[in-house]
C-alpha cells in the first residue's frame, strides 16, 4: 500500500471513531432525565450557551496553534478533550460540572480543524481531492452509524440514554489510540512553511524551519489577497450568516423535538440524525458536480431562494404539533443546507490564492460563531429575551428569510443596474 494511502486511512479511522457518538442524538433527553434534577430550561439557558462561547473563544487560537505545533498534537488534544467531555457527562451529576464539560466541548469542537488540515501537509497536492473525499466520508460514516446504532439500541430497549455514553467514551478512547499512531508532520502552512514544497519519494515533504516573520507575512498576504476580492467577500458573508443559522438550528433542535413530541419525549432522534446525515452527504455530493463559479449570480439566487424556503419550513416546524413533521423538516433542512454551503464554499475556494482556503475557512467560521454567540445572548439567555424553543425557531426561520431577502434584493438591483447601464451605452 502506498505511503499517502496509509496515512489517509489512518486519519480516516481517527475521524470515524471521533464521530461515532451514539449518545449525541439523545443527549438532551439524557440531560433532562437520567443525568440529574435538571430542567430543559436550565440546560438550554445555563449549559449550552457556555459551549457556544467556549468554541468561539478557542477556535482562532486553536487554528494558529495547530499550524504552530504541526497538527498532530492538536488531533491528540481533540481526542483527550472528547474523553473528558463524555466522561463528565457520564459520571458527573451537577449543573456546575455540566458547565465545565462545555469548556471541553469547546476544545473538542475547535480542534476539529486539525483533522481537516493534517492530511494536506502530508500528501502531494495531486492527491488533495481524493484525500478530501476520504476524510469527509469518514466523518459522515461515523455520524450515520452513530445515529443508526443509537436508534436501534433505544428502540429495542437494549440501552438507556445514559448507557449510550459508555459506547461514546469507548470510541473516543479508540480515536486517541489511533491519533497517537499518526506520523508527525515536517512542515505547516505558515510557521513551518518549507522553502521547497515538492514532496520527495514516499509522500514526505522537505523539512522546514520555524519562522514567525514569514508566518506573519504569509497570513497578511492571504488575508488581504482573499478579502479584497468582492466575490470572496460577498460569498463569505453569505457563508458566515448561513453557518450562524445552521449551528443554532442543530444545537437546539432536540429541545424543539422534546417540546413537540408526545409526553415531551422524543424517541426517534437517532434515526432522524442518521437520515439527515445521509441526505446531507447527498446534497454536498450533488453540489460538488456543479460548476458554481462560472454562474455565480444564478447560483447565489438559487441558494438564496433555498434559504428562504428553509426559513419558512423552520417557522412551520415551530408551530407544528406533529413530531414527524418536525423530524421531516430537520432532514430537509440538513440536505438543503449542505447543498447550499458546499456551493458557497466552492465559489470562495475557486477565487482564492493558493493555500489560503484554510485561513478563509477559519475566519468565515469564526464570524459565523461570533454571530451565533450574539444570537444566543439575544434569543436564548435570560439577559436577552430568553425565548421558549418554539419561539426560538420562529426567530431562526426569520433569520434565514432575512438572509435570503438581502441577497435576492441585491441580485435584482445589480441586474437592473447592469441592464440600465447597457441601455444607456447603446443609446
Amino acid at each position: 500500500m502506498e505511503h499517502w494511502l496509509k496515512i489517509s486511512l489512518l486519519l480516516c479511522t481517527f475521524g470515524f471513531f471521533r464521530e461515532l457518538r451514539p449518545s449525541e442524538p439523545f443527549v438532551t433527553e439524557y440531560l433532562a432525565g437520567d443525568y440529574g434534577n435538571l430542567t430543559s430550561d436550565q440546560i438550554y439557558q445555563n449549559v449550552y450557551p457556555i459551549g457556544t462561547y467556549s468554541v468561539l473563544a478557542q477556535l482562532m487560537v486553536v487554528f494558529l496553534i495547530t499550524d504552530l505545533v504541526r497538527y498532530k498534537p492538536v488531533i491528540v488534544l481533540s481526542a483527550l478533550a472528547g474523553i473528558v467531555l463524555f466522561s463528565l457527562l457520564l459520571w458527573s451529576h451537577s449543573l456546575g460540572m455540566l458547565q465545565v464539560a462545555q469548556v471541553f466541548f469547546g476544545t473538542f469542537t475547535a480542534a476539529e480543524v486539525a483533522y481537516y488540515t493534517y492530511i494536506y501537509a502530508k500528501v502531494d497536492k495531486e492527491r488533495y481531492q481524493i484525500v478530501t473525499g476520504h476524510t469527509r466520508a469518514a466523518i459522515l460514516s461515523g455520524k450515520f452509524l452513530g445515529g443508526l446504532l443509537a436508534q436501534v439500541l433505544v428502540s429495542t430497549d437494549s440501552m438507556s440514554f445514559r448507557n449510550l455514553h459508555y459506547i461514546t467514551v469507548a470510541t473516543q478512547v479508540m480515536s486517541l489510540v489511533v491519533s497517537l499512531l499518526l506520523p508527525k508532520v515536517p512542515r505547516s502552512l505558515y510557521f513551518y512553511a518549507a522553502a521547497e514544497k515538492s514532496p520527495v519519494q514516499g509522500g514526505e515533504v522537505v523539512a522546514a524551519k520555524f519562522s514567525l516573520a514569514n508566518a506573519g507575512r504569509l497570513l497578511w498576504y492571504h488575508l488581504v489577497s482573499s478579502y479584497s476580492k468582492p466575490v470572496v467577500l460577498i460569498w463569505s458573508a453569505w457563508w458566515a450568516l448561513a453557518t450562524c443559522g445552521q449551528i443554532q438550528v442543530i444545537s437546539y433542535i432536540q429541545f424543539l423535538w422534546k417540546e413537540v413530541a408526545p409526553d415531551n419525549r422524543s424517541t426517534y432522534n437517532g434515526g432522524v440524525e442518521a437520515l439527515a446525515t445521509l441526505l446531507g452527504a447527498f446534497g454536498a455530493l450533488l453540489a460538488g458536480f456543479l460548476n458554481s463559479n462560472k454562474r455565480r449570480s444564478s447560483y447565489m439566487l438559487g441558494i438564496s431562494i433555498c434559504a428562504a424556503v428553509l426559513g419558512g419550513l423552520l417557522i412551520y416546524a415551530a408551530q407544528t404539533q406533529v413530531i414527524w413533521v418536525a423530524y421531516a423538516i430537520y432532514v430537509i433542512f440538513s440536505a438543503v443546507f449542505f447543498f447550499m454551503i458546499t456551493v458557497a464554499g466552492a465559489v470562495v475556494a475557486e477565487n482564492l490564492v493558493e493555500d489560503s482556503f484554510g485561513l478563509v475557512f477559519g475566519i468565515n467560521t469564526l464570524v459565523g460563531l461570533t454571530l451565533q454567540a450574539i444570537l444566543t445572548i439575544v434569543v436564548v439567555e435570560q439577559v436577552g429575551f430568553g425565548l421558549e424553543p418554539r419561539d426560538q425557531y420562529v426567530v431562526y426561520g426569520s433569520c434565514f428569510l432575512f438572509l435570503a431577502g438581502i441577497y435576492i434584493v441585491g441580485i435584482v438591483l445589480i441586474t437592473l443596474f447592469r441592464k440600465s447601464k447597457r441601455e444607456t451605452v447603446a443609446f
